[in-house]
């Protein structure tokens, strides 16, 4: 009877364990928010650009600080 509570406990905490490393994983691919550098910023820009979030001369300005 002792041996089935032993692998009882091995299963909930091998449970906890999987879902700490899936929770972890998963938030590491939504990154931390902060914004990212190089081509990939200017792809955003080029997107806020595009949709009209950003103007023409804030576009500019946002591709000359990037090349910097």
């Amino acid at each position: 009877m002792m041996g089935i509570g032993m692998v009882f406990w091995l299963v909930i905490i091998t449970g906890v364990v999987l879902l700490v490393v899936w929770a972890v994983r998963t938030a590491s691919r939504q990154g931390t928010g902060s914004a990212p550098q190089g081509a990939d910023a200017l792809e955003i820009a080029r997107r806020r650009y595009a949709s009209g979030e950003i103007s023409k001369e804030q576009f500019e300005q946002l591709k000359n600080d990037l090349r910097q």
